[in-house]
């Protein structure tokens, strides 16, 4: 818990999540449970030698690609559409913990079709826990369908492709398209003819940029795949015109502070650019983006914040009211959570 006078407020407030990689919640006691169901062999070294060990493990990250090594082995033990479900579930109640009314999950369907685990099982199990959540919980919630940028594009074109004559877009199952995985040397560009079928064919539109890579990769996002919304986006604060374009197109970041000191694309919370944004009018929301691996969910991410930066209440009521005006959800689901965030802080 943190030590702010204002925790119990954090604690209380109704949260939107949009930057989580579901399969980053991949706890180490999940991951050990998995792998013994299904008879998943791990891997032979020290830190897969008990959860412990690989909690101590991820201590360890240099680099976004030092994360993804584990992140990718991780994901070996799901292979069942119930091994999917139970995954997101537990993310679920743990966000439900957090104060998390919407969130909004994004999976890597890739990382599991090139192991032989077919998209339908992936997307079923996945389903089925969001389900379970609007029922049992009450959080809304959207799945995103997240291109691998490490793998050939033409891969991606394929995965975009088989999720579209699927109709899952068409039919709600899938509410958004987002680009993640290994950023530097994979500029958003490469991506323009995929992302420019999903413009035509109305779907909302992600990438991450800005984490590692340069504030050139933000521009493209935002110019070459027309998206409206980025994923990290710290690098934003290198363009005061970028800025500018940022704020004017109401362009959201989804900012996640504790993996970005993590995977030391930030030496420290107070690194990332939250008093930035909040000066210049950059919409953002706070999010915990791989919370098994970085330590923290969501509420830990914004009692770093309110530590690092010391915020005011109306400082927060901007971040919450923008993060629900930055939502993929309907506009009375919106009217509905900004009510509870009112309801929390005054009116």
């Amino acid at each position: 818990m943190c030590r702010s006078p204002l925790h119990p407020l954090l604690a209380a407030l109704p949260k939107c999540e949009h930057h989580l990689h579901i399969e980053g919640s991949l706890s180490p006691t999940l991951l050990f449970t998995l792998a013994a169901k299904n008879s998943i062999p791990l891997p032979s070294t020290p830190a897969y030698a008990s959860p412990a060990d690989l909690v101590a493990a991820y201590d360890g990250f240099t680099s976004l690609d030092s994360f993804l090594s584990y992140y990718y082995a991780g994901m070996s033990v799901l292979i069942h559409a119930s091994d999917f479900e139970r995954l997101a579930f537990e993310y679920f109640k743990k966000a439900h913990s957090d104060g998390v009314v919407h969130a909004e999950i994004s999976f890597d369907p890739q990382a599991h079709t090139t192991r032989g685990v077919p998209y339908s099982t992936v997307v079923s199990g996945f389903t089925a826990a969001c389900r379970r959540a609007e029922r049992e919980l009450g959080i809304s919630t959207v799945l995103i369908l997240c291109l691998l940028r490490h793998l050939p594009v033409a891969d991606s074109e394929r995965m975009f492709s088989e999720a579209l004559s699927n109709n899952d877009f068409a039919n709600g199952t899938l509410s958004g398209l987002g680009l993640d995985s290994t950023e530097i040397d994979h500029p958003p560009e490469l991506y323009k003819e995929v992302y420019a079928s999903a413009k035509r064919a109305g779907i909302r539109r992600t990438a991450h940029a800005g984490e590692e890579g340069p504030v050139e990769y933000i521009a493209s996002a935002v110019h070459n795949l027309d998206v409206s919304r980025i994923d990290h986006g710290i690098r934003l604060v290198d363009s005061d015109s970028l800025v500018d374009e940022v704020v004017e197109k109401k362009i959201l970041m989804t900012l996640c502070p504790l993996s970005n000191v993590r995977l030391k694309c930030a030496r420290d919370i107070r690194e990332v650019p939250v008093r930035q944004f909040l000066d210049k009018g950059v919409r953002f929301s706070i999010n915990s983006d791989d919370p098994a691996y970085f330590g923290g969910y969501v509420l830990d991410n914004y009692c770093a914040v309110q530590e690092a930066f010391s915020l005011s209440v109306e400082e927060w009521r901007t971040i919450a009211s923008a993060s629900v005006e930055g939502s993929w959800c309907g506009e009375e689901r919106k009217h509905e959570i900004q009510g509870k965030i009112d309801a929390v802080l005054g009116t």
